[in-house]
Order: structure tokens, then C-alpha cells, then sequence
């Protein structure tokens, strides 16, 4: 997720806590509304776990970070 805050902070220039304020918020809101296993998968993805078949590398690529996982 830090990764996530990170790229917000860069691109917008808003302060490190108003983005992890605004990835808590829609991480949440998706959260609430994915079907099933989807919400975990979410987590995974967020957190930098790729337990989920790459899931966090094509997150991150769609945040436009890198798909290489550290």
C-alpha cells in the first residue's frame, strides 16, 4: 500500500497522510462492494503480496508502477 501512497504523493503533491487517507477510503469503498474473495485479493494487491497470480503486479501497472515485485 505504501507503494500506492507513494505514487500518489508524487504525482498529485498532496501530503503522505491525506493519500493514505484517499487509498484507506477506495481501497474500503471497493472493498464493500467486490463479490467474494475479491475484497482479500484487494488486500494482497494493496500490500505488495502477489500470492494472487500476479494480481499486485497488474495493480501496480495499472497505478503505473513498476510490474516488478521487490
Amino acid at each position: 500500500m505504501q507503494q500506492l501512497i507513494d505514487q500518489i504523493t508524487q504525482r498529485t503533491g498532496i501530503p503522505e497522510e491525506k493519500a493514505r487517507v484517499a487509498v484507506d477510503t477506495v481501497v474500503g469503498y471497493l472493498k464493500e462492494h467486490l463479490p467474494g474473495s475479491l475484497g482479500s485479493q484487494l488486500d494482497s494487491a494493496v500490500s505488495g503480496e502477489d500470492a494472487t497470480g500476479g494480481m499486485a503486479a497488474k495493480a501496480r501497472g495499472m497505478f503505473g508502477g513498476s510490474k516488478e515485485t521487490s
